[in-house]
């Protein structure tokens, strides 16, 4: 004796079809996933080369060929006190100029106290001494690490009677510097060049 089978029901059809996708999403789930890691925009750096600045400053140094030098609109009254500009890079130097007058303790201090203000946002700082007698250079080079340090270099020089220079590198962008790798290590170089040439005009 024969049984008529019982066609599937829409219902059936449906709860197969629902057991089938949870069981494609659990495999799926148990798979392990690896995070793509971050990436940035390629930044394309110039061609190093540099040129001697002319300039009635009471100092001089090489500049880079791609940088321009602006005055500081902030410190009218300090014609000494400049920006070196990275256009391209979105990068400013700010050098700040002071003839000492008996009183080089006091901008030592000051320039202390302005480095100190990025440590709550550094990882490190690290001090590395300027000493070139021949020259009558001394001072200090500061690289602060740490993603959102405003500024990741700076340094002072003087010849310790009557010059002093102070400089700090800022980019014109939030801070987030892991990002910024590249283009630090760059402008970096430069101004590492910058201190190397720097002489004092009597």
């Amino acid at each position: 004796m024969h049984y008529p089978m019982n066609k599937p029901t829409i219902f059936t059809v449906r709860t197969i079809l629902i057991f089938v996708l949870f069981s494609l999403m659990a495999t799926a789930c148990q798979q392990n996933y690896v995070p793509k890691p971050r990436g940035y925009f390629r930044i394309e750096l110039p061609e190093r080369s540099y040129r001697e600045m002319d300039s009635t400053l009471p100092y001089s140094f090489s500049l880079p060929v791609y940088c321009k030098i602006t005055p500081d609109t902030y410190s009218p009254n300090e014609p000494a006190w400049i920006n070196v500009e990275f256009p391209n890079l979105n990068a400013k130097l700010h050098l700040s100029y002071k003839t000492i007058d008996k009183n080089l303790a006091k901008y030592l201090d000051d320039t202390h106290m302005l480095v100190s203000k990025h440590i709550p946002k550094a990882t490190a700082i690290e001090e590395s001494q300027i000493n070139n007698p021949e020259h009558h250079m001394y001072g200090t080079i500061y690289r602060i690490q740490g993603s959102e340090a405003a500024s990741v270099y700076q340094f002072y020089v003087t010849d310790s009677t009557h010059h002093f220079m102070r400089g700090a590198l800022y980019f014109n962008s939030e801070p987030n510097n892991d990002s910024l790798v590249p283009v630090i290590d760059f402008v970096s170089k430069d101004i590492d060049h910058i201190i190397e040439t720097l002489r004092w005009k009597k």
